[in-house]
């Protein structure tokens, strides 16, 4: 039986409660400030009661384990330090207090900044590969362009030519193929994006570093209405800062964007605000 992700009695200080993912024990705990440890079913005393079952005593995590009440001591799908919740262990929630960690309105601990840059860098990498096959001649009629207009500057400094170069901006030409460059990482990128977030709920990248997307109010792979406002916003950013002039004011904002949830108390994004989703610790799966 595999438990659901959520707030668990700390199998190592009952006066706390950790947060399991789904199939590990994360660093993340917070006070259990409530009624005591809950009774077991059917009037049993819970784990690590007078009379219940023990922490580490040999052979009692692995026969639960054989009976299907949860991951034993020794057992397939165990949590890192060789225990998960044990029978008779619910979430214990609704307490009147607050976790220590920003979370979910259910409770499931936000993801830090660091590994959202990381997962984005990792995504960034694959979409590259993904993508060369299709734009790789478009990449590099624009980088000869480029190419070119380097070497004539280079030349001209060369001759004794002290005048500013006209130059400011990229030369018009290099457009037409930066274009198709746009078109094609649009409908990869979002289709790398929309086939992973609404069926895992993360991405290659984030399953990586242990992050999902949801939404902030419902557990579980994101809708694609969301998944679609979330990659909308995002990338509106990318391709608005290729306008000449103004370019870069929304390179700017889209700087922005990343580094809103440094500050956010709900650590989102602006495309997560217009989506209304978070990046959460452990997977997106229901409760």
């Amino acid at each position: 039986m595999s438990f659901p992700a959520g707030w668990y009695d700390d199998p190592q200080d009952q006066t706390q409660q950790r947060y399991w993912d789904g199939g590990f024990w994360t660093d993340y705990r917070r006070p259990r400030e409530g009624p005591p440890p809950y009774q077991g079913q059917f009037g049993q005393p819970a784990a690590g009661q007078p009379g219940g079952p023990q922490y580490g005593v040999p052979g009692q995590g692995a026969q639960q384990g054989q009976h299907g009440h949860g991951p034993g001591l020794g057992q397939p799908g165990m949590g890192r330090e060789g225990y998960g919740p044990q029978q008779g262990y619910q979430p214990q929630q609704g307490f009147g207090y607050a976790p220590r960690v920003p979370a979910t309105p259910d409770g499931q601990p936000l993801a830090g900044w660091w590994k959202r840059v990381l997962a984005k860098f990792l995504d960034g990498l694959l979409l590259f590969v993904l993508t060369m096959p299709f734009a790789g001649y478009f990449y590099w009629q624009a980088i000869k362009i480029l190419a070119d207009q380097m070497e004539y500057e280079f030349n001209r400094a060369a001759n004794g030519d002290t005048t500013t170069p006209t130059m400011t901006e990229l030369p018009p030409e290099v457009y037409k193929w930066l274009l198709p460059v746009a078109a094609i990482s649009l409908v990869i990128s979002f289709l790398y994006e929309y086939f992973f977030l609404t069926r895992k709920g993360a991405t290659p990248g984030k399953m990586a570093v242990g992050i999902s997307v949801r939404l902030r109010d419902v557990p579980g792979p994101p809708p694609g209405s969301a998944v679609a406002k979330r990659f909308g916003t995002d990338y509106a950013f990318q391709l608005l800062g290729w306008i000449p002039v103004v370019g870069t004011l929304f390179s700017f904002l889209g700087l922005i964007n990343y580094l809103w949830p440094l500050w956010d108390d709900k650590k989102q994004a602006l495309h997560d605000k217009v989506a209304a989703t978070n990046v959460v610790i452990g997977s997106s799966q229901r409760h």
